[in-house]
């Protein structure tokens, strides 16, 4: 991934809480045939490895599991918060007009060599992990244990384990950090006045890189 390096994100907790909060990863491998993506919701385990290890799972009709053997490099992507940034949020269109239109972003790139497993215990422990870490928020969390277990052994027949030690990841933080100062609190404001969600959160991230700049340069 090229990274400029005003946009550069580097902090481990910092891309461990990306990776936490935005968990479908979008992962390549490499297959017989060239090159297999596929979308799996993964489970960051933090404490294997420096840069800890992804776990997931598969649908054992997918052919990806099965094109593992040969240990090749995978990537998973998880993306953030990312906006639209017009010019028209910028001061320096009115006084000069040279500016143009960009998109922000944040993303974590997680390198490794995944492996397929179908150890059944280690598949079940994945999954009860896995709906433990989405269902800790609800009122009432649905666990494993509240299916029956015909059926639950039904359905582990049915998928296969995925497992990624990270050994390396990249991060980038695309938030108007190249622009004049006045346009990116333009930004800031224009983002903020979107209905959208993500395009607020944007904001923070790019008033949070004005703040961090500031307290750098004090």
């Amino acid at each position: 991934m090229y990274v400029n390096p005003l946009h550069r994100l580097t902090d481990r907790e910092t891309l461990f809480a990306l990776m936490a909060s935005h968990p479908l990863g979008a992962w390549v491998c490499h297959g017989r045939d060239g090159l297999i993506a596929n979308h799996v919701p993964f489970l960051l385990d933090r404490s294997r490895g420096p840069f800890g290890t992804l776990i997931g799972h598969v649908s054992r009709a997918n052919p990806v599991w099965g094109e593992l053997g040969s240990a090749g490099p995978s990537v998973v992507m998880f993306q953030g918060p990312q906006a639209y940034v017009t010019p028209g949020w910028y001061p320096g269109k009115a006084e000069h007009g040279e500016v143009v239109p960009t998109w922000n972003y944040v993303v974590a790139h997680a390198h490794g060599v995944a492996r397929a497993v179908e150890d059944r215990d280690w598949v079940f422990d994945m999954l009860k992990r896995l709906v433990a870490a989405h269902e800790a928020a609800r009122p009432s969390p649905w666990s494993v244990s509240d299916a029956p277990v015909p059926f639950m052994d039904k359905m582990m027949r049915a998928i296969v384990g995925i497992e990624i030690p990270i050994d390396r990841l990249e991060g980038k933080l695309k938030a108007s950090q190249d622009e004049a100062m006045a346009d990116r609190l333009g930004t800031v404001r224009g983002l903020r006045e979107q209905a959208c969600d993500t395009a607020r959160a944007m904001a923070a991230l790019v008033q949070d890189a004005i703040d961090a700049a500031a307290a750098d340069s004090s």
